[in-house]
């Protein structure tokens, strides 16, 4: 199918840029039934609405004339929530109407407004810009929009979430009312549908699936990973794809600057978009990109809305989206003009059940896996070499080269030698744990989780035995080893954000930490044997959002020995009390299971099986001796008095 007939300049324009059929949308807004009437479109990122609303008001600019007359007052205004995609808008338009003559002036934040003034002054057929930036124009009276025909809300939704109602609201009043009104919006929502009732006149609507302009050619993968393994999986996604430009996603800007280092250091050309660049920053990183200079983008929402570079083909989320609107516009950024693109989401155990539900609203079937091993990528690098050092032709100054090396060394030397300079540019992969379907938990004899609570649930409850009873056997349910954090109660240590940062840290599952003692300078925790070696690796390296020191506890071995014959965990040294800490019900919500043995107290008394209801006391103690930062209720034979009863009723 072609497009419609148009005028001579803009099919010209068509054919060089090699668009010969048009997208869904475009046939829509160019139907007879749309001709000449406002517009309330909707349509996702990447289908090429960009387009359509240009050829849509091809016939408001130039009615019948196959060029437009010297630029004056300008005809149209296209308002777009940023500056990236107003710009890019106004590249599109300006090879759209170039052999028409048109001109086409851009008016965003963080651009020299003067010069913009002058721009404006020497006359102009469309203005493209950001409402604040129209906005000031406006007021100043340097936008004279007396003689316009048409106005363009380019994705609204985005103007509204990101606070420009009133300004659109005000370029909108001030605008002649003899306008044509066309608004663009990737959803509908109230806000929109009561600016076009008020704004427009007799709307004609129009919707465009999903699937059939927003992710079609997108391949979605969806990639179990450890918590601490985020940076490792950019890595690696990056490295198995070797896409020409890829765009890494953040959900701040403190985690785009950690993350653009991260990826420098190892090599990668790679730069960053935030709201906190000036616009000759995000120009020039922009260029970079496009001229192949670099070949990564990490970025925030915000920033990246409106990039359109051609040979994007690798979106990774490394913080997943906050809703699927979001989700399918970052995506969006591959897949265009009919090219193929892969979405990558990297999901923690903790996130997946938010990732499903992400790609259930979009309508999306995610392909599940592990993240791209070492051991692949560099049999990968091996067959690419062959590709990319045979392919080009070789000349008679290649081939004295070669026979000169020939003379002096071995053909193996100088193949090992030509190995290692391919080798050398590209970044090391890395070594990356898979945390399994269900986050790598041990299964009892009947296929159940061993550290589900009784009824087969998630839901943390006790380890149970086959009998169904408690256990009591000292420890873990399978082996454990202890750590020592450099932080207690003197520095506000609670087991509520210990927990998270314990498993941060390690990349491990809350399920696999079992007790937790807080001291007045250190707090002592219990990992699974299972992951020990991996944790205590991991909590090596330097953290980025805490300091704190984590290691393994030397004399573990010893006070375990002793404290397996005493069938309770093993003691400390002298001056701290030996209490279990009782996690809050936060901490026990967030996970962990329980060891299977109880602690004693200092004459015997289990305090775990003390009742857990009422207030509960602190203890009064002995100079010398360390407070628990949570005391149990007292029992018989326990340090500290017995509670008063109280009265009930």
């Amino acid at each position: 199918m072609s497009f419609p007939a148009l005028t001579p300049p803009l099919a010209r324009a068509l054919a060089e840029r090699n668009y010969d059929s048009p997208t869904p949308v475009q046939l829509a807004v160019l139907a007879i039934e749309a001709a000449e009437r406002d517009l309330l479109v909707s349509a996702q990122t990447g289908s090429g609405k960009t387009l359509a609303y240009g050829l849509a008001m091809a016939r408001d600019l130039l009615d019948d004339a196959e060029r437009f007359e010297q630029a004056g007052a300008p005809l149209a205004l296209i308002v777009a929530p940023t500056r990236e995609l107003a710009l890019q808008v106004q590249r599109e338009l300006a090879w759209l109407y170039g052999h028409a003559g048109g001109r086409v002036v851009s008016c965003v934040g963080g651009m020299d407004p003067r010069r913009e003034q002058r721009e404006l002054a020497a006359g102009a057929h469309i203005v493209v810009g950001t409402p604040g930036r129209l906005c000031d124009h406006l007021r100043r009276g340097r936008l004279d929009i007396s003689e316009l025909t048409a106005v363009v809300l380019d994705e609204a939704d985005e103007m509204l979430n990101l606070g420009f109602r009133e300004d659109m609201e005000f370029i909108l009043e001030t605008t002649p009312e003899t306008r044509r009104t066309l608004l663009f919006s990737a959803t509908f929502p109230r806000g929109i549908v009561a600016l076009a009732r008020q704004y427009q006149r007799d709307a004609f609507r129009i919707e465009v699936a999903g699937d059939e302009g927003g992710h079609a050619d997108i391949e979605y993968r969806a990639i179990r990973i450890a918590p601490g393994d985020v940076e490792h999986a950019v890595v690696n996604v990056l490295r198995f794809h070797e896409a020409p430009s890829a765009l890494v996603f953040c959900s701040t800007r403190d985690a785009v600057r950690h993350l653009q280092a991260a990826l420098l250091e190892r090599g990668f050309a790679v730069v960053a978009l935030s709201g906190e660049l000036t616009q000759n920053e995000r120009t020039l990183a922009l260029q970079s990109l496009r001229d192949g200079r670099a070949r990564v983008c990490v970025a925030t929402d915000v920033a990246a809305r409106g990039i359109d570079l051609p040979s994007l083909d690798l979106v990774i989320h490394a913080d997943l989206p906050n809703d699927a609107e979001v989700m399918q516009h970052r995506s969006g950024r591959t897949g265009r003009a009919g090219r193929k693109g892969t979405s990558v989401l990297l999901v923690p155990p903790a996130r997946r059940r938010r990732a499903e539900l992400l790609l259930n609203l979009s309508g999306i079937d995610a392909v599940w896996g592990t993240a791209p091993q070492a051991d692949e990528i560099r049999k990968l690098d091996h067959d690419r070499m062959k590709d990319v050092l045979f392919t080009e032709e070789t000349t008679s100054d290649d081939l004295a080269l070669a026979q000169a090396l020939l003379a002096e060394r071995s053909a193996e030397d100088i193949a090992a030698a030509l190995a290692r300079l391919y080798r050398a540019r590209l970044p090391s992969p890395e070594d990356i744990m898979d945390p399994g379907e269900r986050a790598g938990r041990p299964r009892d004899e009947r296929g159940r989780d061993r550290f589900q609570g009784e009824g087969g649930d998630d839901r943390p409850g006790k380890p149970r035995s086959k009998s169904g009873k408690a256990s009591s056997k000292h420890g873990m349910a399978e082996g454990s080893v202890w750590f020592r954090a450099a932080i207690g109660r003197r520095k506000n240590a609670e087991a509520r954000w210990l927990l998270p940062m314990i498993c941060r840290r390690g990349g491990i599952d809350k399920r696999d930490i079992g007790a937790i003692k807080i001291m007045d300078t250190t707090t002592e925790f219990e990992i699974s044997e299972r992951v020990a070696d991996s944790f205590a690796a991991k909590v090596k390296r330097p953290d980025k959002e805490d300091s704190i020191r984590i290691e393994p506890m030397a004399d573990v071995p010893q006070r375990q020995a002793a404290s397996e014959e005493r069938s309770h965990a093993p003691r400390r040294e002298s001056g701290d009390s030996d209490h279990r800490e009782r996690r809050d019900d936060h901490a026990r919500d967030a996970g962990g299971f329980k060891p299977r043995g109880k602690a004693l107290g200092e004459r015997g008394a289990r305090f775990d099986d003390a009742p857990s209801f009422g207030k509960k006391k602190k203890h009064k103690t002995k100079p010398g001796h360390a407070e628990p930062s949570v005391t149990p209720w007292p029992v018989k034979g326990a340090p500290g008095k017995k509670p008063k009863k109280k009265r009930r009723g």
